[in-house]
């Protein structure tokens, strides 16, 4: 396909729908970023252009839109600041691709159907990705939509590291390990391979750390074992989310506790993790600047259970080349990088303080035996180029 115009792309959560438009040429130039955050309590549409300057700026009253109606506004919105400027294709974000959806796919009606059928897998995420798609096969049925997974990426895992030691008629069902953050590892693995290709082709632990955090284990670029599993539940200590669990705890809230199904859902998801063991915030900013006790413990347990995670992904690995840091607190929070780098001196990596504070690009010293870096992630990008490439295949 050879027409010019714009894709645009759709990342859409529980509360929010972040968006950017690009150029669909090779190099893929953004033209504007935006998001409407606040979805039913307040939502606030906010867009800047390539420079970072506001171009557009709206608030709604209270539970004035709902998904359907954030996607119909943006889509006015991106109309009116593209003029005449043709949009080509959507690409969104989808959480689940379960076990049969492995690549980039073009959407339809069947495909909604089979992608709904996996909310189930991803009931506080995938009814909020699906919804901006429902609205534009609505408004725009004649226009591209392409559906990019978080799951995908890590489907080259072995089987052993995607199964768990329940009866094999759950596993057949899908109870099995699907690994989240995909977008973003593929993106950082892809910058790598075209920056640092010898680094990438060797075992690296890529650390995504935002409120959401998880660890990948790649070896010649491909995922080998990740610290998600079933849900975006598992894993590390996250913003708002306790990460690996003993499922005992969950029968002693309901059992002992009695404790609701949604109130333990409510529990794990939104009042756990460094906000639920600070009693403060999710925000690591705000721990960081906290002299509460509480703050530092919160600190503390996030960043043992990463050190910890680092040393099993390691043993998946048989043995670790770099480590890469990545999302908002990786790319942003040397404190952090510090400290967790600290706790792998036993693997061979040495921090450079000063490379460290300066935050990007290789922060090991030059002899450490494991190198360490910061690799800014991208997931919208990534996400627009996998759109063009299934325009360029059409």
């Amino acid at each position: 396909m050879t027409e010019t115009g714009c894709i645009v792309v759709l990342n859409a959560g529980s509360s929010s729908i972040k968006f950017a438009i690009y150029e669909s040429g090779t190099d893929g130039d953004v033209l504007f970023r935006g998001q409407i955050e606040r979805i039913g309590v307040g939502p606030h549409l906010e867009v800047r252009d390539a420079a970072g300057k506001v171009v557009a700026e709206r608030k709604w009253p209270n539970d004035a839109l709902d998904h359907h109606g954030a996607t119909a506004e943006i889509l006015a919105q991106g109309q009116a600041l593209l003029a005449s400027r043709p949009v080509l294709a959507f690409g969104h974000r989808v959480v689940h691709g379960g076990t049969k959806f492995v690549a980039p796919v073009r959407i339809d009606r069947t495909i909604v159907s089979e992608l709904d059928a996996l909310v189930p897998l991803a009931p506080l995420h995938q009814p909020h990705n699906l919804a901006p798609v429902a609205a534009i096969l609505n408004a725009a049925p004649h226009l591209p939509q392409i559906a990019c997974f978080d799951t995908a990426f890590h489907r080259t895992q072995p089987l052993l590291a995607q199964e768990f030691a329940l009866p094999r008629e759950l596993t057949a069902e899908g109870v099995r390990r699907y690994g989240f953050h995909g977008l973003s590892y593929d993106f950082v693995t892809k910058r790598l391979l075209g920056t640092q290709p010898a680094l990438a082709q060797g075992r690296l632990i890529i650390a995504h750390l935002g409120n959401g955090a998880s660890l990948c284990a790649t070896k010649d670029g491909r995922s080998v074992a990740s610290t998600m599993g079933f849900t975006a539940l598992d894993g590390l200590v996250m913003g708002t989310r306790a990460g690996t669990l003993d499922p005992g705890v969950l029968l002693y809230l309901a059992q002992q506790r009695g404790m609701s199904f949604s109130a333990i859902e409510d529990l794990l998801y939104r009042k756990s993790g460094l906000l639920g063991v600070s009693g403060i915030s999710s925000d690591m900013r705000t721990l960081r600047a906290s002299a509460e006790r509480s703050a530092r413990e919160a600190i503390d347990l996030f960043v043992y259970r990463i050190v910890r995670e680092i040393g099993s992904l390691a043993a998946a690995l048989g043995g670790v080349d770099g480590i890469v840091f990545t999302a908002g607190i990786g790319e942003n929070d040397a404190a952090t990088r510090a400290e967790i780098l600290a706790g792998c001196r036993w693997l061979g990596v040495t921090l450079d303080p000063e490379r460290n504070r300066a935050g990007e690009g290789r922060i090991s010293m030059d002899n450490s035996t494991v190198s360490a870096w910061i690799v800014p992630t991208d997931e919208e990008r990534m996400i627009a180029q996998y759109t063009r490439s299934a325009l360029a295949s059409s």
